[in-house]
């Protein structure tokens, strides 16, 4: 498989895994050494458990109405991938930046995103 391929198989299976709540298919993705930083001042998540409790965390209070990956732009092991999640509360937009290792496992993520609660309407 090709560094495009893996891309491809990291946006589907969070798009599908998202959708379900499904951490151990997300558990796939990642390396165990993996480092996974959720926007740019918190402290990284290191190591595949730590990112996996971040994940059920983060799904805890969610109600998923839609999950959509657009196609990742992939440049050598790297690939940028946009995001948008609608759930009863709000939603969420943003993108994932992700370096592969030569098998095709998430070595290291980086998440920047942004969330608009449902109560606050359309942007300004």
């Amino acid at each position: 498989m090709s560094y495009r391929d893996f891309a491809v198989r990291f946006a589907r299976t969070w798009e599908d895994g998202w959708r379900a709540h499904d951490v151990a298919l997300l558990a796939s993705l990642y390396a165990e050494e993996c480092v996974h930083t959720s926007m740019p001042f918190r402290e990284p998540h290191r190591g595949r458990a730590a990112i996996l409790d971040y994940i059920r965390w983060s799904f805890e209070d969610e109600r998923v109405v839609s999950v959509g990956f657009d196609e990742p732009l992939v440049d050598g092991e790297r690939a940028a991938i946009e995001f948008r999640v609608e759930a009863e509360g709000g939603s969420l937009a943003g993108c994932v930046f992700v370096r592969f290792t030569p098998d095709g496992l998430a070595a290291e993520t980086r998440d920047y995103w942004h969330f608009r609660e449902a109560a606050e309407g359309p942007p300004r």
